[in-house]
């Protein structure tokens, strides 16, 4: 009875996001679209750029973080949440922004009854809202997370590399069956998986990604 029950569970299956199912950095594209509208942004920008080359010399991402806080300055939760939400339901129309094959992997993964958990560095509401604009459901989502400041949010609990197990953890998923992603960052996240798949790597790639996992992986190439 035992051996039944568990060959009737779901297999759990995580994707990540950008590079899988969306073509570049989603939350990336949203900060852009936030510059692009905000002028006053941009120069705020230019006047802290002496600042913003000396975080980028010390660190890469402490740069980021400083441009996604003065992207975000005066917008509170609710305000955030509006703001990702419309982004979000534009960017489904955009043509050629989306992996066809990938969206129907998944999509196929829920009609045969799988768990489906999508694993991302994107923020949870951004994210949320494009594939619910897509109409991918029910899927679950272990995703960044923006803090409430005074002045704005602002970046919180990024979502990448080993920090995705600590979250899938914390969410409750310790073990996957099948994992996709496009990144060597998500070997921690690949070497948990029964079947690693990588999307679209690159023959360097995928011998780099090989090497740390120490085993081979399944190539796909999706358009």
């Amino acid at each position: 009875m035992q051996a039944a029950t568990r060959s009737a569970r779901p297999r759990v299956v995580v994707f990540d996001f950008d590079g899988v199912l969306v073509r570049g950095d989603t939350f990336g594209l949203f900060m852009r679209d936030r510059y692009a509208h905000g002028g006053w942004r941009k120069a705020l920008v230019l006047l802290a750029s002496p600042w913003l080359l000396v975080l980028l010399l010390v660190s890469r991402r402490r740069c980021l973080r400083a441009l996604v806080h003065i992207g975000l300055l005066g917008v509170g939760r609710a305000r955030y949440r509006a703001l990702a939400e419309g982004f979000a339901a534009a960017l489904v129309h955009r043509p050629h922004q989306f992996y066809r094959e990938g969206i129907a992997t998944l999509r196929r993964y829920l009609a045969a009854g799988d768990r489906v958990v999508v694993v991302t560095g994107c923020e949870e509401t951004l994210a949320r809202g494009v594939l619910e604009g897509l109409g991918v459901s029910p899927v679950e989502i272990v995703a960044s997370h923006l803090t409430a400041g005074r002045l704005g949010m602002r970046s919180g609990w990024h979502n990448v590399g080993r920090a995705k197990l600590e979250a899938l953890a914390a969410y409750g998923v310790e073990g996957w069956q099948v994992a996709y992603t496009d990144s060597l960052q998500d070997v921690p996240l690949l070497a948990v998986a029964t079947e690693a798949v990588l999307v679209n790597g690159s023959p360097k790639l995928c011998k780099q990604v090989e090497k740390a996992l120490g085993r081979s992986v399944t190539r796909v190439e999706w358009r």
